[in-house]
């Protein structure tokens, strides 16, 4: 066996490869020890790195929505705002009760989900609440790109808050008919609402708005939620909202003079997240980048950031120099290991798992072959890897299949990138942008002066060719 740039990392992998079992320290392609000429182990930062915006995402399906204000020190200013569609109790055809209806409060209850990123101890957060000067078609897809109009001279109600995303909260719960009872909810975030707000657009409403949600839908066009940029201190951060919240009405209601509380519950059937990435003078440079490799790279979340990556060298070589006449490679194991750039990750940590994928000859995304389902090759998303490892401190994904393809023209190079992805999938490897992740990660490129530089460790075998 003949060794290039052995250490200790190699020879490590090396033994790894002797092993069977399906992980991702020993996957590997096999071969016939009968065919086997030689063997040789390559260690090479021969790849080339590129920062370029992600696509544009549908936010109106997600069941996770985006509220930022986020000052971040190194990728700089990103902001998420909400459009709403508000509808009518039980979202159809609605009769208000009998009697003279009275309202106690309006609260816009907002459900926490996983997800928040930015500072959660020193920020102090206000969000506000408008109506929509446009009205939310619910049979539209909106994506991430939109701007909604809202009706600003009417701010309908606003609440300064901490990122206490995962503190339950007690709330009153209103029972018709009985006493009211205090319970604990989850974690969740209670806007007050002018009451006058419900009084026009519900209890005044003609009995024809309140025949059909979608006249209602129309009527009342829509909720706006934006985080305050004047009175929001500190650098700010992203929350996550599920889907299923609701607008809840706090009445007393007054029938032939028997008085009684009710609650009534105008749901939000969907949210849309309209985002706005500024970015820093330093991500500008590698944006306009697209003829050299970086010596970092920057992948970020809300349809922000991906890299394009190539191995042009590496592979170039292997053809030109490797292949004979009466030989064959065969890879048995390509792994990519992408480090985060020292100090990036304090005190905002790395996105948490991010994938690699490949453009066909449309453009669109497909999968790795070591990622695909459809092919022998794969070992699953345990073993192609993508997870941030918090005590190596590093990502790795298996390629191996993916670069043998390559090498023998059995596939061709559209483009290969990797993204942020949602960690809320666990059996498949995602590969479509998603407005549903909001951290980043700086990584180190192919910075020749660093030991974080990114690194393609292959193991291959040259055999003979069968006749």
């Amino acid at each position: 066996m003949k060794f290039f740039r052995l250490d200790l990392l190699t020879l490590l992998i090396s033994l790894f490869i002797l092993n069977s079992c399906k992980n991702q320290d020993t996957v590997g392609l096999g071969v016939n020890s009968a065919n086997q000429i030689n063997g040789t182990l390559v260690d090479t930062s021969t790849i080339m790195v590129n920062t370029v915006k992600d696509d544009s995402v549908i936010t109106s399906a997600a069941t996770k929505n985006p509220l930022a204000y986020f000052i971040d020190p190194i990728f700089g200013t990103t902001e998420s705002n909400l459009a709403a569609s508000l509808s009518l109790p039980g979202a159809t055809a609605y009769t208000l009760p009998s009697g003279t209806i009275s309202i106690d409060s309006t609260r816009l209850v907002l459900r926490y989900i996983d997800g928040f990123y930015g500072d959660s101890v020193a920020s102090t957060y206000k969000l506000n609440v408008y109506q929509l000067a446009e009205p939310f078609n619910e049979s539209i897809s909106y994506y991430n790109t939109k701007i909604w109009k809202p009706n600003l001279s009417n701010l309908l109600g606003s609440v300064t808050f901490k990122a206490r995303t995962h503190d339950s909260i007690k709330v009153f719960n209103i029972i018709t008919g009985k006493p009211d009872t205090l319970i604990k909810v989850p974690p969740q975030l209670r806007v007050p609402i002018n009451n006058s707000f419900i009084i026009s657009n519900l209890f005044n409403a003609s009995s024809a708005t309140l025949s059909s949600n979608k006249v209602f839908q129309n009527a009342v066009q829509g909720l706006y939620l934006t985080l305050d940029k004047n009175q929001t201190s500190g650098s700010g951060g992203t929350f996550m909202f599920s889907s299923g919240d609701t607008l809840a009405v706090y009445c007393k209601i007054v029938n032939n003079g028997v008085i009684d509380t009710a609650t009534i519950m105008l749901p939000i059937t969907k949210l849309a997240a309209s985002v706005k990435h500024t970015y820093s003078t330093s991500i500008q440079a590698e944006l306009a980048n697209t003829t050299t490799s970086g010596n970092v790279f920057y992948l970020q979340g809300l349809a922000g950031l991906r890299t394009k990556i190539k191995f042009p060298n590496l592979l170039t070589n292997l053809r030109n120099n490797l292949l004979k006449k009466d030989s064959d490679i065969v890879l048995n194991r390509a792994e990519l290991v992408i480090t985060p750039s020292p100090g990036s990750n304090i005190p905002y940590s790395p996105i948490p798992q991010i994938t690699m994928y490949k453009l066909d000859i449309a453009n669109q995304r497909v999968s790795l072959e070591d990622a695909s389902a459809n092919d022998p090759r794969s070992g699953g998303i345990g073993v192609f890897g993508g997870r941030y490892n918090s005590a190596t401190k590093q990502y790795h994904f298996i390629i191996t299949a993916y670069l043998q393809d390559l090498l023998l023209k059995r596939t061709v190079d559209y483009g290969a990138y990797i993204a942020p992805i949602d960690t809320t999938n666990k059996s498949s490897v995602d590969i479509a942008v998603t407005s549903q992740i909001a951290a980043r990660t700086l990584a180190t490129g192919t910075d020749k002066t660093s030991p974080y530089k990114i690194k393609l460790n292959i193991i291959y075998t040259r055999i003979a060719k069968q006749n």
